[in-house]
This record gives C-alpha cells, structure tokens and sequence, in this order.
C-alpha cells in the first residue's frame, strides 16, 4: 500500500565529496534531503524512486554506480548487497543521487529506481503514476515514493540555462504546490514552458500526482531555494 512521498532535488553539489570548499554553501539543502530519506524509511516499510532521464528504465538494487563523471570518483549504491559490483560511470543522475541519499540516510535499505522521459506528456505521466499506484497498493508491506525533480534553471543570469524571466513565477508556483501537495496544479504544468524555462522534473511531478490521485496528503516542507539559480524543493507527503 502507498503511504508516503519524499522530494528531492538531484544537483551533484548534494554530494559534499564534489563541492569541496563550497560544500556549506549547500550544507542546508543537502541536510533537508537526507532528512526527508529518513523521513520516508521511517513512514514506509519499502521505498522506491523516481526520476527523469531520456526513456523509461528500471535499475534494481544489484545496481552500482559512479559520480566520476562529475569529477570525483564517489561509489553509489542501491542496496549494501551491491558493493562487489563494478561501477557504471554511465548511470543517470536521478539514479546517482537515490543510491548516495541512499547510503547516508538509509543504508540499511535496498531501492528500486525507475526512470521516466524527461518530456513525457502529462497524460502519459498520469497514467504511469495511476498504474504504479496500483502496484503498490497491491503490496502488503506500506510503501513510499522519493521523487527526484529539478526546478528551473533560469533563475539568474548566472544559472546553467542562463536567465528567463519566466522562471521565478513558474517556479514560485511548483514550490507551493509541492508544499501543499496540490496535485492539481502540478498536473496541470504546461510541459513546453517548463522545457522553456529549463524546469526538468515535471514529468516526474506529474507521475507523483497520478499516483496520489484524488487521496489527501499532509504536506512538509523542508527547504525551497535556488542556489546557483536553479530552484529546489525538499519536502514530504504522508497519507493518514
């Protein structure tokens, strides 16, 4: 059964080993994401992840990867039973960050992560977090979701997708819609501004809201933020 929900962004500077000096600069975001791992593992007897890539893909927990790609040699994992497995430095990063948060909030646990277009449509997305809804609901353990999203990348003139004035609206409006799980609104996310403004968790987004569906969810927030001007939400959702 479907119990709970974690947010989480997926930026490489959660990992203190690739910030180096800067690494308090983010010491906040990266604090509220491993809690709201913990959060999940505490709510749900099992938890899997969601994320955005080019197609959709399952990693099961034998599944080992690297953060060298991004410039130190860091091994993830998504279960303790995987260490023996060589490294796949080709791993996407939503599967890279839940296997890190992984082991620093949860390592006593095993994950699942499955990936999903990044440009999915949001029917599409409805009906893969409906379909997935039911698969857990026919489980008999309790389940929780953690969904790895960016926001915009257009906040500032110095973020990585440069400056769109668009931005801080549509991110203002992600993150109180994350913040009071109103599924409506982020089902309801216009795909092509979001790709405009460099908004690329939207379709994961849109899956958690076809999995929440019409139930009430209680809403945490953990952090909102744009550091380096790219927006980030952390929070939780809990049925009951």
């Amino acid at each position: 059964m479907f119990r709970a929900a974690a947010l989480v962004p997926t930026p490489p500077l959660l990992v203190p080993e690739l910030t180096g000096s800067r690494a308090a600069e983010t010491v906040d975001l990266r604090n509220a994401a491993v809690g709201a791992v913990t959060a999940l593992t505490a709510l749900a007897d099992r938890w899997l992840a969601v994320g955005v890539d080019l197609g959709e893909v399952r990693y099961d927990e034998t599944t080992v990867g690297t953060l060298r790609g991004f410039g130190v040699d860091v091994v993830v994992t998504l279960s303790g039973r995987a260490a023996a497995t060589v490294p796949d430095p080709e791993l996407p990063l939503a599967v890279l960050i839940a296997g890190w948060l992984r082991g620093v909030a949860a390592p006593d646990t095993a994950v699942e992560v499955r990936t999903i277009p990044a440009d999915a449509d949001s029917r599409w997305c409805a009906r893969i977090g409906a379909e997935l809804r039911r698969e857990l609901d026919a489980a008999a353990e309790t389940w929780g979701v953690l969904v790895l999203a960016d926001g915009a990348n257009t906040l500032t003139a110095k973020a990585p997708g440069s400056f769109d004035e668009r931005a801080e609206e549509l991110q203002r409006g992600i993150d109180d819609a994350l913040a009071a799980a109103d599924v409506g609104s982020l089902a309801a996310l216009d795909s092509e501004l979001c790709a405009a403004v460099g908004a690329g968790g939207r379709a994961a987004w849109q899956v958690l809201a076809g999995l929440v569906g019409t139930d009430a969810m209680s809403a945490t927030e953990l952090y909102r933020g744009a550091p380096f001007g790219v927006g980030y939400f952390v929070g939780t959702w809990s049925r009951g």
